[in-house]
């Protein structure tokens, strides 16, 4: 639009324009082009949703990689937002109303600024909308967490509770209730750390020394080591437990701390990538929220020069 539409020159003796004294702002054309954006961003949220279910599968060697997945999510969410925020802006600069008298470039801004305000709103809408779900899923899902943790650990020192000796040291210790996640998650090696292999050795102590077997594993979760003393007790505790010689003691109990340290190493490493990967995310989510404002804001420009064309 190169030509001023209505020139204040060719308004000789008439008053001020129509757009005097009232904001330039046209907020039905905003809100109903948010309305649309959101609703165009939610229906290619489930269809991507749909999509990206579909395309995974807990089977082995079934469905796409978790690479594949990831970078085809995040191709789908930037095209989510520029198509929502093409669309949505286009429709604000075509119900917008007519400004008369107004220079083309103060036409050209105003239109523009009413595609970043629509953009504004439906991403206020959408996040609204997705933080409720989230948090419902969150909440649900932690309730779930909590109940299943709360029964696996009372089963654990229910088990605990029959063994020889430790019911009332568990009762003295406060640890009926539940367990920590660490002997949870240690369970399994502890079991193997004291397995016999034939009749124990005449002396062993009588009580279980897994309990105190956990203890150590999870002193090695939270500090990554185990020291040369708690490495020559597991020793002792393994040969007065199930018989075996020195030799053979110090070689499972070695097993069994290498076998800790590999998961604790497992574990921040795992949780390194999903903190640069959510790093990543989060970046390319903003540079896709700062392309999709700009692209509504050139839709709003192009809607409303149509509108003024057209009328």
């Amino acid at each position: 639009m190169e030509q001023i539409l209505e020139p204040r020159a060719d308004l000789a003796g008439a008053g001020p324009s129509s757009s005097s004294g009232r904001s330039a702002a046209s907020w039905p054309a905003i809100i109903a082009g948010a309305f649309v954006a959101a609703s165009v961003s939610l229906v290619l949220l489930a269809l991507g949703s749909g999509l990206g279910f579909a395309s995974i599968s807990p089977w082995p060697s079934h469905g796409v990689s978790g690479t594949t997945f990831a970078v085809t999510a995040a191709i789908w969410l930037i095209i989510m937002q520029w198509v929502s925020s093409a669309i949505g802006g286009y429709i604000t600069g075509r119900l917008r109303s007519r400004w008369i008298g107004t220079h083309t470039h103060e036409v050209f801004f105003r239109d523009t600024a009413h595609g970043l305000v629509t953009w504004a709103v439906a991403t206020v809408v959408v996040a609204a909308t997705l933080a409720t779900s989230v948090f419902s899923a969150i909440e649900g899902g932690a309730h779930a967490v909590s109940s299943g943790v709360s029964g696996a650990a009372q089963g654990a020192s229910q088990g605990i509770s029959m063994s020889p000796g430790s019911m009332s040291q568990g009762a003295a210790m406060g640890q009926a209730p539940a367990q920590s996640a660490s002997y949870m998650a240690n369970a399994y090696g502890v079991d193997k750390l004291f397995r016999t292999t034939g009749s124990a050795a005449a002396g062993q102590a009588a009580g279980d020394p897994r309990m105190e077997a956990s203890h150590i594993a999870a002193s090695a979760w939270s500090t990554g080591t185990v020291s040369d003393t708690d490495r020559s007790y597991l020793a002792q505790l393994v040969t007065n437990r199930t018989g075996l010689a020195p030799a053979d003691a110090d070689k499972r109990v070695d097993e069994f701390i290498a076998g800790t340290l590999d998961a604790v190493t497992k574990a921040r490493a795992a949780a390194d990538t999903a903190r640069k990967g959510a790093a990543q995310a989060a970046i390319y989510t903003a540079l896709a929220m700062l392309v999709g404002a700009f692209i509504s804001s050139v839709s709003a420009a192009l809607g409303g020069r149509l509108r003024d064309e057209h009328l």
